[in-house]
């Protein structure tokens, strides 16, 4: 199959790069920079630099590709400006999925999140609909991800993974990520705030297994998917097996919780044939480079 990989330098598409290359795909990976473009190419994939705000560039891209499917892991979160992640979310899928149409491409697989849903007792499933609020900024995160399935949706064959919260290699929950800094209280991280123990429930992904599920769903009927492990947990219980795994101090526990925050079941992504490796946080903390 060829395949066009938006994002091939990010924390998921580094992942799954290799996957698709030692699978038999035929893949061209795209990068803003020229180190990201040396790197796909030493992968053994084509590369091409491209920006997911250039639209025409883009659909240069896609259309020199010739590709069977679409696989959009574009994010901008190196810098924590939610502002730009939401740009890239409306804009950027925009200019994917107009690329796409344009060379014939009627398949998609596209990153999302599966802490969007509107608030509800216990994990959410995809029947749930997304969060209605108001409040900011989850508002504005929420319509970025609306944004960004609706435009994916447009065509006939959409598989939208909703990643539980990434850990692992290159995200910001590994041991030199910005996670790390924050339960060390380290001034680089003023910008994530406090890392809260209270009872809000989140729901993981090792990004390792996260990269798996985006081979596999190369094939999977197209819908909505989450892509968490099985073992959504309040913060309480989480964040003091993170803070040893970082050899950070732990927080305090506090009380309170997002009314949001409920965690997602993965039964559909478990019918399609994808089990993660990590199961759980509560090992997979402590395996981050593995």
């Amino acid at each position: 199959m060829r395949v066009f990989l938006a994002g091939a330098t990010g924390a998921i598409g580094r992942q799954l790069l290799p996957l698709l290359l030692d699978a038999g795909h035929e893949v061209t990976g795209t990068s803003r920079s020229e180190e990201g473009v040396s790197r796909i190419r030493r992968s053994g994939a084509r590369a091409v630099r491209a920006d997911a705000l250039d639209a025409e560039g883009l659909r240069r891209a896609v259309a020199e590709a010739v590709p069977d499917v679409v696989v959009h892991q574009l994010t901008d979160l190196s810098g924590a400006d939610g502002a730009a992640n939401d740009r890239l979310r409306h804009q950027g899928t925009r200019h994917l999925v107009d690329a796409a149409r344009a060379a014939g491409v009627g398949r998609i697989v596209a990153q999302s999140i599966a802490w969007a849903y509107a608030p509800g007792d216990g994990p959410a499933d995809e029947s749930v609909p997304l969060d209605p609020t108001d409040e900011q900024p989850r508002a504005r995160i929420v319509a970025g991800v609306r944004a960004l399935e609706s435009q994916a949706a447009e065509l006939p064959e959409a598989v939208l993974l909703r990643y539980g919260i990434l850990y692992g290699p290159g995200t910001w929950y590994a041991p030199d990520g910005p996670v790390a800094d924050a339960l060390r209280g380290d001034a680089r991280a003023r910008f994530l705030g406090r890392v809260v123990a209270d009872d809000s429930v989140a729901s993981f992904v090792h990004v390792r297994d996260a990269a798996r599920a985006a081979l596999l769903a190369l094939t999977w009927p197209p819908g909505a998917y989450n892509v968490t492990d099985d073992e959504p947990a309040p913060g309480s219980a989480w964040v003091p097996v993170l803070a040893a795994a970082l050899s950070a101090p732990p927080p305090p526990r506090t009380a309170g919780a997002a009314p949001w925050a409920r965690g997602a079941a993965n039964a559909g992504a478990r019918a399609n044939g994808w089990t993660p490796a990590y199961p759980s946080w509560r090992t997979g903390f402590a395996r981050q480079d593995g």
